[in-house]
């Protein structure tokens, strides 16, 4: 394609808080990781109504949902577990009508922590709300201790994942105390710690490039290999946009 590939990023939000105002902010991480990738990344703040959600989304070539705080599972029909730090009403409110366009148009989009659950969830999965709890063998998934924690990933072959990391032992930046319980139809997983919780997941469609990972790609303690996450992502895109152009022409 002529122009890099517009890749719009959410941002998170903090509401207004005694003497400080509400803010948006993004970790550099994600944009930095686009940009290296090829892309141009566009911030989205929270709009406020479907209009606005698709005037923007005309105009780009996919989307990264961020990661953030835990979503609140009452939306969904559940109760707040003692463990959650829910996100703040304002993004998530955005967050879910986003992901819900994005789908609806089948746009590229690339899930990151609570971004992938948020995508698994819009499509019709489910969450374990704190793992500790819900698979009580699973190994560590957080370690306050060490933000650099890591933990082995199994990799499924034939999916994206696998063209990114091939053979051999892989670790990755997994912190996170919910996870996917089931796969959303339409979706299958493409990676999972050794203990059997879900650490990826992508589209089985082949009209929709979305992916999902639990671990953080974009983080400062991931590999340099993790960051090909990124580079498959922009060249579907890439891929997809340019045989669209040779279909109109």
């Amino acid at each position: 394609m002529s122009r890099k590939p517009l890749i719009g990023l959410n941002a998170d939000y903090r509401s207004q808080r005694k003497e400080t105002p509400s803010f948006l902010f993004l970790w550099a991480g994600y944009f930095d990781a686009l940009i290296n990738a090829g892309a141009t990344p566009v911030v989205i703040p929270p709009l406020p109504g479907d209009a606005e959600i698709a005037q923007v989304l005309d105009l780009l070539d996919g989307v990264v949902l961020t990661g953030g705080a835990d979503l609140d599972p009452r939306r969904d029909g559940y109760e707040v577990d003692p463990s959650m730090v829910l996100m703040e009403p304002r993004r998530e409110d955005f967050d879910r009508r986003l992901v819900r366009h994005i789908a609806q148009r089948r746009m590229p989009v690339l899930g990151i922590g609570a971004g992938m659950q948020l995508l698994n969830v819009s499509q019709g999965g489910s969450l374990y709300f704190h793992i500790k709890i819900d698979i009580p063998k699973a190994l560590p998934h957080i370690d306050n201790a060490d933000p650099n924690h890591r933990h082995a990933l199994v990799v499924e072959k034939g999916t994206l994942l696998d063209r990114v990391y091939g053979e051999g032992e892989i670790r990755v930046n997994s912190m996170h105390h919910m996870a996917i319980a089931e796969v959303a139809p339409g979706f299958m997983v493409s990676a999972r710690c050794p203990d059997g919780v879900i650490e990826a997941i992508e589209s089985t469609s082949d009209d929709w490039v979305a992916i999902g990972t639990q671990f953080h790609p974009e983080a400062p303690s991931a590999s340099v290999l993790d960051g090909r996450i990124f580079e498959e992502f922009v060249a579907a895109i890439t891929g997809k946009t340019e045989m669209y152009q040779r279909m109109v022409a």
